[in-house]
């Protein structure tokens, strides 16, 4: 064997890296989602918090410094970052407009501050001063010619001025103007930046915090017998606008197909007078692009959303992408559905359900550019009519990258508009989805029903890292969701998981008037499925029932309007019970000034009771004094003190109580009062 020798046979040492002498480390910035590769998302007006790890080798300081723009600014904002012990540095900034907006960390070894910290010190010693004074004299001239700043240059002038005294220029090392001057022109070339430049899509507030209404059009006409249009929708605006909800969401408007057209109650043959269902998109009268001739014209539509803005109302559309096999697209680009082996167009499925009503989009056609661009102008042409919000159909079933593209070429043009995934299916596809742009994400809320069941998943959506990107939407019902929770447990059942769709979340929705007219009967045992769903047939609601929850769901909406704690999901907080039917939770503005407290009874059959374990700090309340708990659906009042409070609930007179947290105060004259 032979050996070689280690010396001659030794490589060439590396060179040393290109930066090597910038000693500044930044890590672990947050927030950042998927170590940057997605945005994270706020509304306007939000600040948005930045922590990072900023540290260096030995024991001279560091200056961490946040930088921040809109997308299309040129020079960026800066702002310095405070420290929070050991080595953790944080700050925030503003978002003032719509779009997209940049920010990045840098950081430096700032060797002035750590001159002046010991400059500090070695007067503390009794030490000769004077060659310090030079030192920082060189610092401050170095960084005046970087700058080209005449103060800098001035105060180097006083530092090095042995005539002004030891104590004057000792006052002038130690002035913070100066300080903020030097922090201000750091040497370019020892200034670390973290590596990815982190992206915010700033929405309109609507994004974080709306509430949804959904019905279908054409079950809006006074007469029963007659189908309804864009004319009745709007004479039902009033009756939306007084229960407090801010988007009217409308299934699909478009022509519907003849073709395979099902039933009523799903059934495989339509009878000639059937509708049919929205969702079979397209025929002889137009596609994506067209109303069904019975709703009335897009000049009807026009209207609507005008009238509807007026009352602060957004029309919210549904965007299915798929046809019916009688939409013009099948003629006139065959190319972009799948064919059968028998030269048919392939039909949806799931097997072993079939949906020869629909016929999917084939994403993987060699036109899918073509397909892409068609599709995108559909939500542009929508756009065009006044639109801006869009509940997408089943968005899981289509390319993630065409959904990222779709939105972002979208918004970039339109930042204002909305985006709802209705993706009932895994957690990663969801939250997948959200990520690459959907603005706020339909939930399994509707299933979540036990007390651990809720906490668990409402923790997750709202103390994770899901929540700088996943923004819920909580629907008790849907027309395709009508679970059996609400089958079985009556008016108490439907007020309760209204309130905790109302309050676990910023954002909620109903299907109705399913919903306020407490519908539940399902298509056959066992199913989720309703029976005579309108998604095949018109119906005709009477909307003056005396059992109505209208009234219900407008004190709920009223309460969120009137309480900025339940516009948002951030601070949302559980307390302990003792009772396993009885769920506690709070929520708080920033600021805390505002807190609502919410105590449910999640068994609707029996009253329950039970002691909250409260935690004050949380909502505000200082142990010692006490405080008044002012139930906002009631009006009862509550005084109570200290952490733990009994609380009793009867779900025949409510199943919950939404408290406003009312703190003791004390102004002149000595009189108290709750705020």
């Amino acid at each position: 064997m032979t050996v070689k020798s280690l010396d001659t046979d030794r490589a060439a040492p590396p060179s040393p890296p290109d930066g090597g002498h910038v000693r500044a480390v930044i890590e672990n910035v947050t927030p950042q989602v998927d170590c940057g590769r997605h945005p994270i998302k706020r509304v306007l007006g939000e600040r948005v918090h930045v922590e990072a790890d900023v540290f260096t080798d030995g024991h001279d300081s560091v200056a961490a410094q946040l930088v921040f723009r809109r997308g299309d600014e040129e020079g960026w904002h800066g702002v310095f970052m405070q420290p929070l012990g050991n080595d953790r540095w944080r700050t925030s900034f503003t978002v003032t407009a719509l779009g997209c907006w940049l920010y990045c960390v840098r950081a430096w070894v700032d060797h002035f501050d750590t001159w002046r910290r010991d400059l500090v010190k070695r007067r503390a010693a009794g030490q000769d001063l004077g060659v310090e004074f030079q030192r920082g004299a060189e610092m401050v001239e170095a960084a005046a010619q970087r700058a080209r700043s005449d103060p800098l240059a001035h105060w180097a002038a006083r530092l090095r001025d042995e005539s002004a005294g030891a104590e004057a220029r000792y006052r002038a090392a130690e002035d913070e103007s100066l300080h903020a001057l030097m922090r201000a022109h750091p040497d370019p070339g020892l200034v670390a930046h973290f590596p990815r430049t982190l992206a915010v899509t700033v929405d309109r507030v609507r994004a974080r915090f709306s509430s949804w209404y959904e019905l279908f059009p054409r079950s809006t006409s006074p007469d029963p017998l007659r189908h309804g249009s864009f004319r009745d929708c709007e004479a039902r605006l009033p009756y939306v606008a007084s229960m407090g909800f801010d988007v009217l969401y409308l299934p699909p408007i478009h022509p519907i197909g003849l073709a395979h057209r099902k039933g009523r109650n799903n059934s495989v043959q339509a009878q000639p007078d059937e509708p049919g269902s929205p969702w079979a998109i397209g025929a002889a009268e137009g596609g994506h692009k067209s109303v069904h001739p019975l709703l009335g014209s897009l000049e009807d539509l026009r209207r609507l959303v005008e009238s509807a803005r007026a009352l602060d109302i957004d029309i919210a559309l549904d965007i299915a992408f798929q046809c019916s096999p009688d939409h013009p697209y099948v003629a006139q680009h065959p190319e972009w559905f799948q064919m059968r082996p028998d030269g048919t167009i392939q039909y949806a499925e799931n097997p072993p359900k079939k949906y020869q009503d629909i016929y999917p989009f084939d994403f993987e056609s060699p036109e899918w550019r073509a397909l892409w661009h068609e599709l995108r102008s559909v939500v542009e042409f929508w756009i065009a009519e006044g639109v801006r919000v869009f509940r997408v159909d089943n968005p899981h079933t289509k390319p993630f990258a065409f959904w990222e593209w779709l939105i972002g070429e979208v918004k970039a043009a339109h930042p204002d508009t909305i985006f709802l995934s209705e993706a009932f299916t895994r957690p990663k596809v969801m939250h997948r989805l959200a990520k690459l742009g959907f603005t706020q994400s339909y939930t399994y809320f509707a299933w979540r029903n036990t007390r651990q069941e809720l906490i668990d998943y409402f923790t997750e959506l709202t103390r994770g890292d899901a929540r700088e990107y996943f923004r819920p939407c909580l629907w008790p019902n849907t027309p395709d969701i009508l679970t059996e929770y609400l089958q079985y447990t009556g008016r108490p059942g439907f007020m309760l998981r209204a309130v905790l769709a109302a309050t676990l979340g910023a954002s909620w929705g109903v299907y109705g008037p399913a919903f306020e007219l407490m519908e539940h009967a399902p298509r056959e045992p066992g199913s989720e499925e309703y029976l005579d769903s309108e998604k095949y047939q018109q119906r005709h609601w009477d909307l003056d029932r005396a059992d109505s929850l209208k009234a219900y769901l407008a004190l709920l909406n009223r309460v969120r309007r009137e309480n900025p704690a339940l516009q948002s999901d951030w601070s949302l907080r559980f307390h302990p019970v003792d009772n396993e039917a009885l769920l506690c939770y709070s929520k708080c503005s920033e600021d805390r000034e505002n807190c609502v407290l919410i105590v449910a009874n999640l068994d609707v059959h029996h009253a329950q009771s039970g002691w909250l374990e409260l935690d004050l700090d949380a909502l505000g309340v200082e142990p010692a004094r006490a405080f008044q708990a002012h139930d906002l659906l009631s009006g009862a009042r509550f005084l109570w003190q200290g952490s733990r409070n009994y609380v009793a609930l009867d779900p025949t007179q409510g199943p919950a109580h939404v408290l406003r947290v009312r703190r003791r105060v004390r102004r002149e004259h000595d009189f108290d009062y709750f705020l």
